[in-house]
């Protein structure tokens, strides 16, 4: 019988948390990992950044459309993007997991060790968390970070004048979607892009040492998310399409579908990619390109400084 074989009622809770967390290493920052009553995490900087992102299954992954390994990985990137976004360097992240009682351990175990690849890729581990029954999948992840003795790049800070720039991919995970929700399977890239973002981690300490005013993480949809910046500082925004970069896959794939892929670059959530506002004439990192600029408070979120009336992206209830 294989070490995955049966649901998690068999296996039984103790044993089950030792399949996913026996064996795993984890990074200096961490200096007393699962297996207590809770973990001890370094915070060098005295501060501790912290978010946490619920993920439902139905909601927002199909384990249909998604390997568990791909959603371990999502749960995981969705939270460490929101670190990034502040300025910070992820130090840990802690996962809470309900479950129905008949879920096969292997579906629990695929899904460690996505959450464990991910938060390798992002220089952390999973220092604990908590299982539990329930009537459908659900997972909640709390990440932490360190600001390195820098203050957080917030919602608030950005003025008129400012240039927005984005780092990571954009549309690509809306294409996935849309792709998936036809009932295909390919182009593999478009659709795991939809299955597993792959934020930039690195670039939102290398925004803040630049100058950041302003930084949020993309998660639903360009145009939505600047306007929290806008809302939070009091100004406006405009994208300037020209600008933005919609790669040839996308428009391939747009062609197949039938959507314009800017419609997903615009609007389209979930690829985690890191927008921000900087000083006019700063040289931006690595990775950054601009793409529009504040402007001032009564002009809303603008494109190519038309008012966009359509939805700008998601929205919890709608």
């Amino acid at each position: 019988m294989s070490p995955n074989d049966g649901t998690v009622a068999e296996t039984g809770e103790f044993a089950l948390i030792r399949a996913v967390t026996e064996g795993r290493r984890q990074p200096p920052g961490t200096l007393l990992g699962p297996g207590d009553d809770a973990a001890v995490v370094a915070a060098p900087d005295g501060r501790v950044v912290a978010s946490t992102d619920v993920l439902v299954q139905g909601v927002h992954f199909r384990l249909d459309w998604s390997s568990p390994e791909h959603v371990g990985r999502k749960a995981v990137a969705v939270n460490l993007a929101d670190i990034a976004a502040m300025g910070a360097t992820p130090t840990t992240v802690l996962v809470g997991l309900a479950c129905p009682s008949d879920t096969p351990r292997a579906v629990v175990t695929g899904l460690a060790d996505g959450m464990w690849a991910e938060a390798e890729r992002a220089g952390v581990g999973v220092s604990g968390g908590d299982m539990v029954r329930a009537d459908q999948l659900v997972i909640s992840v709390t990440a932490l970070g360190d600001l390195g003795d820098r203050e957080p790049v917030t919602r608030s800070g950005a003025r008129p004048g400012d240039v927005v720039a984005v780092c990571g991919r954009l549309g690509w995970a809306a294409a996935g979607l849309a792709v998936l929700g036809r009932g295909f399977r390919s182009p593999v890239g478009v659709v795991n892009a939809q299955r597993c973002p792959e934020p930039p981690y690195e670039a939102g300490p290398r925004a803040a040492l630049a100058g950041a005013t302003s930084m949020i993480d993309v998660s639903d949809g360009l145009l939505a998310d600047l306007g929290h910046i806008g809302e939070a500082s009091r100004v406006g925004v405009d994208v300037r399409t020209a600008d933005l970069d919609i790669p040839a896959r996308l428009t391939e794939v747009g062609a197949a579908l039938g959507a314009d892929p800017l419609d997903w670059v615009l609007t389209g959530g979930e690829d985690h990619a890191l927008a921000a506002t900087f000083p006019p004439f700063t040289e931006l990192p690595d990775g950054w390109r601009v793409i529009g600029v504040v402007t001032m408070a009564d002009s809303g979120i603008t494109v190519d400084g038309k008012p966009f009336t359509r939805n700008g992206g998601w929205t919890h209830w709608r």
